[in-house]
């Protein structure tokens, strides 16, 4: 909770503010009752029109300041409750960015998404009513307390019996919702998970007709979600009732006793409309208080889970003293490189050494999960090695021991999956380098193989690109996304498997072109097809995480079995001689 309360302190003097507009509005609703009461017995019983009029302007221009407060405090805490929830939600955003990819995955992203929107849509609306009503509710309570014994001390003898048994329901009713409230978040996660699952793989759905499968897992995630809101809504839906009807026997016993009183000539009848309103004040108090009990539970569960994300120390952090290497030229190095996944029973690589030389083509090639794509996860710290399992040198420092953004702005990436975001097709060549010019995104393109489908496009280089790239196709997308990297100018060039969209075409004169243009960077290519390999300076095979093949196509051939395999496995013996 300390990490969500944090986030108010800027607005300190916002706050005091509201802790002054609040009392001026409640002095007003205080005040007037007490004016009413001194209009019926003093000038209404004396028959005293001056005094009627002067009381009654007096009540009216507290009534004109009350609306001014009134006015004031939705204003401000509006102001406040938008400000906190703004910065809560870009602290959680910036937090999430910084995690390693398995604090990322810890959380999941479909509950990241909720705990960014949804919590934090709670903890605001508490602050918005706690300002207006958790403030207010104390100060009306005592206030209305003091007035109505002020009136008739007796009579106050109803407040004493009715005050404990209206706290009592409220006690019970949040210990009850508490745990649902929880329970309800987690189930919310839930079906944005599956939600976002269906929406994402529609595709593929369709293509193996399982629209029915996931019909039935969103309803069984929607029902269990549904249940536990009514569960907790049927249990609330007690409470406002409970509360009402506890009002109007407490009135209903105010009403009683204050005519017995006033007809034994111990109070008079304005004093007991005067009291009539301060039980209403008290009473209305209380049902404030019962409403952000509601929302606590709720806020709660929420902070819980926002505060998890604030709370949770990433391991991936920059040193206190970075070094830079002193020759920017690309060289790469795996020394005795083991890793495992958290979790993972085996280890992912195991004692991996080999070197990448500036202007080099370095391939990596193997079997469906013998590491390749591992070995450049850790290249680029999305993980991080433990100091004894290794260590990656670029350009002669660890990469432990560089900002990651340092490490990060050196090396142009192409990921496999080939990810764009909405905006032009410069927006997202540009992605690569934000100062680019639209010369250097154009030969970025000319490199990729993508200028001539970008001719094409109905607006050139300023097309729109759809969300997720959807109105490209997988070959399209391949090419903006290594234009992309291209664009920087990095000193070295990681590629995972990222020709795998390209027909063979293609593919030839991309590389052909990657030759001329990147003759002075390193490049690190991860590939199936060997097709895209065999003119690499140097190969590396991988089998189950270790290296058990270097060299190049015509020596692996010779020296390495687990090679020859995969070259047998795609290439005609014609091909193959």
């Amino acid at each position: 909770m300390k990490e969500i309360i944090k986030y108010l302190k800027p607005y300190k003097k916002q706050l005091v503010l509201v802790l002054f507009l609040v009392f001026g509005r409640s002095f007003a609703s205080l005040f007037l009752p007490a004016l009413m009461s001194n209009i019926v017995d003093k000038g209404i019983v004396n028959e005293d029109m001056a005094y009627i009029a002067r009381v009654g302007a007096q009540m009216l221009a507290v009534t004109l300041a009350g609306g001014i407060f009134a006015v004031g405090l939705s204003y401000v805490s509006s102001k406040v409750a938008m400000g906190f929830g703004r910065s809560l939600r870009k602290a959680v955003f910036t937090k999430a960015e910084n995690f390693s990819v398995s604090e990322f995955n810890h959380f999941g992203t479909s509950s990241l998404i909720t705990r960014t929107t949804n919590d934090i849509t709670q903890l605001q609306q508490l602050v918005l009513m706690g300002q207006r009503m958790m403030l207010a509710a104390p100060m009306m309570l005592l206030g209305s307390i003091i007035m109505a014994v002020s009136q008739d001390a007796v009579l106050s003898l109803i407040i004493v019996f009715a005050i404990p048994v209206i706290s009592l329901v409220i006690f019970f009713m949040m210990k009850k919702t508490t745990p649902l409230f929880q329970s309800l978040q987690k189930k919310l996660d839930t079906l944005n998970m599956v939600l976002r699952e269906s929406l994402i793989g529609i595709r593929v759905i369709r293509a193996f007709n399982k629209e029915e499968y996931e019909k039935k897992r969103f309803n069984d995630a929607n029902l269990d979600l549904t249940e536990t809101a009514l569960k907790v809504f049927k249990t609330m839906a007690f409470l406002m009732p409970l509360l009402t009807l506890l009002m109007n026997f407490s009135t209903i016993a105010v009403i009683w006793f204050g005519g017995i009183r006033v007809n034994n000539l111990q109070m008079q009848v304005g004093q007991l409309m005067a009291f009539i309103q301060y039980i209403m004040h008290i009473m209305f108090s209380l049902m404030m208080v019962s409403m952000i009990f509601v929302m606590i539970p709720r806020a709660a569960a929420s902070a819980n889970r926002v505060g998890e994300v604030l709370s949770l120390d990433s391991k991936m952090k920059d040193p206190e003293n970075p070094k830079e290497p002193s020759n920017l030229k690309g060289k790469v190095e795996f020394q005795n490189v083991t890793f495992s996944y958290p979790s993972a029973e085996n280890t992912a690589i195991t004692d991996i050494t080999f070197s990448a030389e500036p202007g080099e083509t370095i391939a990596i090639i193997g079997g469906t999960g013998s590491g390749k794509s591992t070995l450049l996860n850790l290249l680029l710290r999305f993980y991080d090695l433990e100091r004894e399992n290794g260590s990656i040198l670029v350009d002669g420092v660890d990469v432990r021991d560089m900002n990651q953004a340092d490490l990060r702005k050196r090396i142009g990436f192409v990921p496999q999956k080939a990810i764009l975001f909405s905006g032009t097709v410069t927006d997202n060549i540009r992605y690569g380098k934000e100062s680019a010019s639209l010369e250097e995104i154009k030969k970025a393109a000319e490199i990729a193989q993508a200028t001539e489908f970008i001719s094409g496009l109905p607006e050139g280089y300023d097309s729109l690109i759809s969300q997720g790239g959807t109105n490209l196709s997988g070959g399209q997308k391949q090419r903006v996304s290594i234009a992309r990297a291209l664009v920087r100018r990095p000193e070295i060039y990681v590629f995972d498997d990222s020709f795998s969209a390209l027909d063979f075409k293609t593919d030839a004169k991309l590389r052909a072109a990657l030759r001329k243009e990147t003759s002075e960077a390193t490049k690190i290519i991860v590939a199936q097809r060997v097709s895209t390999v065999t003119d690499a300076d140097k190969i590396i095979v991988l089998d189950e995480g270790r290296v058990v093949g270097i060299g190049r196509h015509k020596e692996l051939l010779d020296t390495c079995q687990v090679y020859r395999e995969i070259v047998a496995s795609q290439l005609s013996e014609e091909e193959l001689a």
